[in-house]
């Protein structure tokens, strides 16, 4: 199963203040851990929402919000990718992180094509398939 780390947002992080070369040092090891594991698949930070943008949908109509965003307990600041057995494994590495300061990280389960039963035909899943292959040949080049 994969599960999507996401690092909430917060107000130095929006403010563009860069991590401690402690923390990165210490980040540094644990996903080397992940990786050595074979739990990481992917992970990055992400610039503040000042240098992002939303479309919003309406119809056939779209609309370009420019960032930056209110609510930054609702913005990411950042993720990983992992590959585990279980929820209780994901959860086992989370608390392992090198968070503090009342840091809260959500855990999410990635949909795989099975899970979307009978609605993913045949065909559906062959083009699934066929995009995440061109995609890790991108990857090797």
């Amino acid at each position: 199963m994969r599960f999507m780390v996401i690092v909430k947002a917060s107000k130095d992080s929006e403010a563009g203040v860069m991590p401690s070369q402690q923390l990165l040092t210490e980040m540094g090891k644990y996903n080397e851990e992940l990786v050595k594991a074979g739990v990481m698949l992917a992970g990055e930070g992400l610039q503040p929402s000042s240098k992002g943008a939303r479309v919003r949908f309406s119809g056939k109509q779209r609309t370009v919000i420019d960032g930056p965003f209110s609510e930054t307990k609702e913005l990411v600041a950042g993720f990983w990718l992992w590959q585990v057995r279980s929820k209780d494994e994901a959860i086992e590495w989370l608390k392992r992180a090198p968070f503090d300061d009342n840091t809260e990280i959500e855990l999410r389960q990635v949909f795989e094509m099975e899970d979307f039963g009978a609605e993913f035909t045949p065909e559906l899943r062959e083009q699934e398939k066929r995009l995440l292959d061109e995609i890790a040949a991108k990857q090797k080049k």
